[in-house]
């Protein structure tokens, strides 16, 4: 039934989370700000960077981009590191690529460090294109980074493809484009914001995304 498969990153294929929200932290402390509520730091995980400082810590757009520069400072030599490929993963890569359908990455990350960490776990193999964020910010909304992979790869019949991913944002995006949407409840994402947000199927182990395909 689908033929491409598009994984979000964070969430999705590794368990990013540590190296995320020690980024944050290390960002807000150059700032000066202390987080009263550390449980604001899991909305980090998912949407664009400059999104969310602008949202939980009230920065201004052009203020934000300065932000996640130093937020960079400690995510591109240690924060991206601060991670794990959820188990069950690798397999699953393995045996999509098998079977011969096109397996994406579309993810909000910047697409170097995106493709750093699919180097370092070895990943990579197992993916015929990597589509991310840019780093000056301007392509970061989730259907433009879907549609640019596509467009990459030439795929042009959306009814062939699927985004696999842990929160509304993956799903939201591949509604905007127009292709089919799997969510993942071992993410970041509960089911309640995945149902919400209109996924296709649900499913609570990597594994099970093989026996949809």
């Amino acid at each position: 039934m689908y033929d491409t498969v598009v994984f979000d990153l964070d969430g999705t294929l590794t368990d990013s989370g540590e190296g995320i929200i020690n980024s944050v932290l290390y960002a807000l402390e150059k700032y000066h700000i202390e987080v009263e509520d550390p449980t604001v730091l899991r909305n980090f995980l998912g949407p664009p960077l400059q999104e969310s400082f602008q949202k939980y810590f009230h920065f201004s757009e052009e203020e934000s981009q300065a932000v996640v520069e130093v937020y960079r400072e400690y995510f591109v030599p240690k924060g991206m590191f601060e991670n794990r490929v959820y188990d069950g993963v690798l397999d699953l890569l393995q045996r999509i690529k098998a079977s011969g359908r096109k397996v994406v990455v579309a993810t909000a990350k910047p697409q170097q460090f995106s493709n750093t960490i699919l180097q370092h776990f070895h990943l990579d193999p197992y993916i015929d294109f990597v589509g991310g964020a840019t780093l000056d910010g301007v392509r970061r909304d989730k259907a433009e980074i879907i549609r640019y992979a596509l467009a990459h790869l030439g795929v042009t019949d959306l009814s062939t493809v699927v985004m696999v991913g842990d929160r509304k944002f993956d799903i939201e995006g591949a509604k905007a484009v127009g292709v089919d949407s799997i969510g993942v409840l071992y993410g970041y994402g509960s089911e309640e914001e995945l149902r919400a947000a209109g996924a296709d199927y649900l499913v609570r182990r990597p594994e099970d995304i093989m026996a949809l395909l």
